[in-house]
């Protein structure tokens, strides 16, 4: 039997008790969203927040393409605008179709995907680079990547402690990303890249990640982002990135919680009102006025039936429904 490979370097960063509430805190959220999600209009759900981060992720690089220029490249529309910023969106799009697809833990799939991201828009793209590079914000240079010959290395590294470590998903997948970022590994594109690679990472612990539009909250607290980056520099630990991506998840977690809140109080009104208006409405005219599954709306009936608002009144193929002021 092969000898398993073990990573020859450790990312260092310490697990604060901030960190760890953070990601009892999100973990919990998660929970729970997972708990609900079939009650969501998943469609139209994934579609909107797939645009979201698209859209931030590119906002972060200075793309000035706005939500409804995003929705109308994705359906095919004619755009105008700068030509190189059309083609990241069109370039973000195809690459965030292979989500579901990609390895998280496979150079050739890292590769393929930022060919992808950087299609017509630079020459090394799904390469390696080949020469020194920064990053910057704005005109000022906040950190000098390791020169490009150690570049596979350190991507070999980085990628086998990803697949190996017993860290929470959570905290490695921020790990990744600021490791990601300080090695920087291609010429162009790092940043959405790192970006887009931690939510596979996330995926892998839990799919419902590939919906939530972390980038939204970077993108509103980018400042924070470079600070985060350059702290982690000064400290030489990604412990103050870990701290920030954490804070960022929950937010978006948070958000997410709150407009589904809204939109399942909606629906449930919308049940409620459909009730009143024809007692002999059926499950899937429900369906249809509330863009909600089968069991979605079964699970909201099943909800209002226990709290008393809602009652049924003879079988389930002859009987009516009635509302509780009807009651």
């Amino acid at each position: 039997m092969a000898k398993k490979s073990e990573p020859t370097y450790v990312p260092p960063f310490t697990v604060t008790d901030e960190i760890t509430t953070l990601v009892a805190d999100i973990a919990e959220a998660v929970g729970h969203l997972t708990a609900i999600a079939e009650q969501q209009p998943t469609p139209q759900l994934r579609k909107l927040n797939r645009i979201k981060t698209i859209q931030s992720s590119l906002a972060i690089e200075n793309n000035t393409m706005t939500i409804e220029q995003v929705t109308a490249i994705l359906e095919g529309k004619r755009v105008l605008g700068p030509p190189n910023e059309i083609q990241e969106v069109k370039n973000a799009i195809d690459a965030y179709e292979l989500l579901l697809e990609l390895n998280p833990y496979k150079e050739k799939d890292l590769l393929r995907a930022h060919k992808l991201m950087m299609t017509d828009l630079v020459s090394e793209n799904g390469r390696y680079r080949q020469d020194g590079v920064g990053v910057f914000d704005g005109e000022k240079c906040i950190h000098l990547a390791p020169p490009a010959q150690r570049v596979p290395l350190l991507m070999a590294d980085l990628l086998l402690w990803a697949k190996q470590t017993k860290v929470h998903p959570l905290i490695s997948s921020c790990v990744f990303h600021y490791e990601f970022e300080f090695i920087h590994p291609f010429a162009d594109g790092n940043g959405r890249t790192g970006r887009m690679w931690q939510t596979l990472l996330l995926m892998q612990w839990n799919p419902i990640f590939a919906w939530i539009p972390v980038e939204t909250i970077v993108k509103e607290h980018q400042q924070d982002y470079y600070a985060a980056i350059a702290q982690s520099d000064r400290e030489a630990s990604s412990t103050p990135f870990i701290t920030f991506m954490l804070g960022c998840l929950k937010q978006a977690i948070d958000e997410i919680r709150k407009s589904n809140q809204k939109s399942n109080q909606k629906s449930n009104q919308k049940i409620i009102d459909a009730m009143k208006g024809n007692p002999m409405v059926t499950i899937r005219e429900l369906q249809e006025i509330t863009g909600l599954s089968e069991s979605g709306v079964k699970k909201i009936i099943r909800q209002l039936r226990a709290n008393g608002t809602i009652q049924r009144i003879g079988s389930d193929k002859g009987g009516h429904w009635l509302v509780n002021t009807d009651l």
